[in-house]
């Protein structure tokens, strides 16, 4: 299972959330998106937020000048296989397929939707056919 240490919280989510949205910023440039009438206010949690996401290998920051702007490492695909994942290895014995069943069950999936799953299984069925 995941270990729950290197998880993403619901607070650091929307500090990754403005980072795959706008790419890389500032702490600054980051807390007038998630805050921006609480600016001064909030920048010292976000600043926190981004040190943690750090740590869990989450975002990097570079230099810019007399700042630092920060950008995420991880990915939204990543990120939602990891969390399925763990759901699946904590509801499903590890099987992703009770998992698929119900969304595939329970959720009104548009053309579109169906057509780039069923597409993906047949590539998945391409691949397994490969010596």
């Amino acid at each position: 299972m995941a270990n729950k240490s290197r998880d993403v919280t619901e607070a650091e989510l929307s500090v990754l959330q403005v980072l795959w949205c706008q790419g890389p910023l500032t702490i600054r440039g980051i807390t007038e998106i998630l805050e921006p009438q609480r600016v001064d206010a909030y920048y010292s949690t976000v600043k926190k937020l981004l040190e943690r996401l750090e740590t869990k290998g989450f975002v990097k920051r570079e230099p810019a000048g007399i700042a630092f702007t920060y950008e995420a490492t991880i990915d939204r695909d990543d990120l939602v296989g990891r969390r399925l994942q763990e759901v699946a290895e904590t509801l499903c014995e590890g099987s992703l397929t009770p998992l698929l069943t119900q969304l595939a069950q329970h959720h009104d999936l548009s053309r579109k939707q169906q057509k780039v799953l069923m597409d993906l299984i047949d590539d998945l069925a391409k691949q397994n056919k490969k010596p």
